[in-house]
């Protein structure tokens, strides 16, 4: 069976327009945020955004066809990156620096019970995801539940279309793991 990374695509919607003071603290926690993710053992890539420093954009953002532009401005939290295994997202996800950031979403985001937070799939190594692949993605899990192409942690497949559960132990050791690298950075 050839390798496989897991490609994630996240997506919420502001309660309030970027600049204001309602997402400051979305704003000053993303450097970090994405510093603690870019750090964290598993991480292999992630994109950019098109007119901003950093990494290159992975093709045109685009955002799914749930996403209504409340605030007028344009802006959407997203984000698109590929990991060695799921374990390792969920450490980074759910520990150090992004893991505290994640935890205070809901001061941010607008709730909405019937749009998932972020989509996972298998991608055969070498394959970069763009914008509109993941939004796909997305789309099919808003549209056909989690299956074999789209899928969450807490319903997840296999490369090879079974369903799995990820190994927790696991997890907790790549977030002691991430732990370490950051104390001593």
């Amino acid at each position: 069976m050839p390798a496989h990374r897991i490609a994630v695509y996240t997506f919420n919607q502001f309660v309030a327009p970027f600049q204001s003071d309602a997402i400051k603290g979305f704003r000053d926690a993303e450097p970090g945020a994405f510093a603690a993710i870019e750090n964290a053992n598993g991480f292999i890539a992630r994109s950019g955004y098109d007119g901003e420093e950093g990494p290159e954009s992975w093709g045109l953002q685009v955002f799914p066809k749930c996403w209504k532009n409340l605030n007028g401005d344009g802006w959407a939290p997203s984000t698109l990156s590929l990991w060695d295994s799921m374990e390792a997202l969920m450490a980074a996800t759910y520990h150090g620096d992004h893991g505290d950031a994640y935890r205070q979403g809901h001061k941010w985001h607008i709730k909405a019970n019937e749009i998932p937070e972020y989509v996972l799939w298998w991608v055969p190594e070498g394959h970069r995801p763009d914008w509109s692949e993941a939004v796909a993605r997305f789309e099919n899990l808003i549209a056909a539940g989690p299956n074999a192409q789209a899928f969450s942690f807490k319903q997840a497949f296999a490369p090879n279309g079974q369903r799995i559960k990820p190994d927790t132990a696991r997890m907790k050791e790549f977030a002691a793991l991430n732990r370490t690298l950051n104390t001593s950075a």
